[in-house]
């Protein structure tokens, strides 16, 4: 086996993390010596050991002399658990194989400096551009402190996400909807309008066993949102956070009670201030939202420049109909040069329907 199909196989494992590391990263790490595996872990949960520390908690025989790769620079600092950088040195590993560099200030570049000074040899940006598709959610809030957000929706071959009566059940088959409930359980928050609740009365949970449901964000500007829906009378059992623009005393208050986060984000137009919700978010420490939110809102977070993904199911059915609802409402824009671009990054197919995934171009 070659450098490279040990780092794939650390980058298979790493894998296994995703929806349970969050806000941390997916990292995996595989240890060789003589051409043999002798220990591999990845990062299993946020709080718990680091990949590297698996890894050697793994081991078969000693790792002296060994080669670590790892898909993301080890950590140096305290954290959660003891720095990683520690770890690799007490084992007498002789060399460290990094894929992604780690932009978190208290690492960057500082972990593999300190391995180098104890006189490991290390290789950075091995296989890079592979390690990096791990962790867009990582890198970005890293670096911005604001959420990654994910727009998905389903629609039809037409380019309609519900009926002219308001029907949307169901525009894709299972498979593509189990898709659905893999990217809830991926990432940290779901964000909806008041529209989509007032319309389907959603639960927005993951429906897998051993999957993790989001934390759920209502864009609700004018508190419309009915004491007896089922996001409501479930808050108890899911965190749920109400974005408003008005705060309603009264209203506010019935919805603490029953459990519900209320944050006030007013922008100049009357309606929730999407800037300032995803900087909340932040702050409260959510990575990632997958936005499933209906036209108004999408056409929000379009015109705000927070669309950092795109996922769209193409389901072979045709509803036809100017009254059908279409993925983004609003106005629209008047020239062509003015649309909102992006590149095509992947296809999937789920039975009949295709899963388009795209990242925005930065003009």
């Amino acid at each position: 086996m070659q450098d490279q199909d040990y780092m794939h196989r650390a980058i298979e494992l790493a894998r296994k993390g995703t929806g349970f590391t969050n806000p941390n990263p997916l990292v995996g790490a595989v240890i060789v010596k003589d051409g043999r595996i002798i220990g591999e872990g990845y990062h299993a949960r946020y709080g718990e050991p680091h990949a590297e520390r698996n890894a050697i908690a793994s081991l078969t025989e000693s790792a002296e002399g060994a080669t670590l790769y790892v898909t993301l620079e080890p950590c140096c600092h305290y954290g959660k658990t003891p720095p990683c950088t520690e770890a690799i040195l007490e084992q007498n590993i002789a060399r460290v194989v990094i894929g992604s560099r780690d932009p978190n200030p208290l690492v960057s570049g500082k972990g593999a400096a300190l391995l180098r000074q104890h006189g490991i040899l290390v290789e950075e940006d091995f296989l890079k551009e592979e390690c990096d598709t791990l962790n867009p959610v990582f890198f970005h809030y890293m670096t911005t402190k604001t959420p990654y957000v994910v727009m998905k929706y389903a629609m039809t071959a037409d380019g309609k996400i519900a009926t002219k009566t308001g029907a949307s059940k169901w525009i894709t088959g299972e498979s593509a909807r189990q898709q659905v409930q893999w990217m809830r359980h991926q990432y940290m928050g779901i964000l909806a309008g008041i529209g989509t609740v007032l319309s389907d009365d959603p639960l927005l949970t993951v429906r897998t066993d051993g999957w993790r449901s989001p934390v759920r964000i209502i864009c609700d500007s004018h508190l419309r949102i009915p004491l007896d829906c089922r996001i409501v009378q479930t808050a108890s059992d899911y965190p749920t956070i109400v974005a408003c623009a008005v705060a309603d005393t009264e209203k506010v208050g019935q919805l603490t009670r029953h459990g519900i986060q209320v944050e006030v984000l007013p922008g100049e137009d009357g309606r929730v201030d999407l800037k300032k919700l995803m900087h909340t978010l932040g702050q409260l420490g959510i990575d990632s939202i997958l936005a499933e939110g209906g036209g108004t809102l999408h056409d929000s977070l379009r015109s705000a420049g927070l669309i950092h993904q795109l996922e769209v199911f193409v389901a072979p059915k045709l509803f036809g109909g100017a009254l059908a609802k279409s993925p983004i409402e609003g106005a629209g824009i008047a020239q062509v040069a003015d649309a909102t671009e992006f590149c095509l990054k992947h296809i999937q197919q789920f039975g009949q329907d295709v899963l388009l995934t795209y990242h925005p171009i930065h003009h």
